[in-house]
């Protein structure tokens, strides 16, 4: 499927948010993530699917100040 990840549009199997996680290889990294503009909390991700067209962001932490 095709969705956009963090501005780019990338073909991603999924089915799952965490799967695309993986996939990008970030399935065990700490990262905020929003679908379609919304907040998604990392215990949603594992039941949360992907379709096509869906717009996922994924952003790290940074330290520093």
């Amino acid at each position: 499927m095709k969705i956009t990840l963090n501005g780019e549009i990338r073909e991603l199997d999924g089915p799952s948010v965490q799967d695309a996680l993986a996939q990008i290889g970030l399935g065990e990294a700490r990262v905020a993530t929003a679908l379609n503009g919304d907040f998604l909390p990392a215990a949603s991700r594992a039941g949360t699917a992907l379709k096509d067209g869906d717009a996922l962001e994924v952003v790290a932490p940074m330290q520093g100040g």
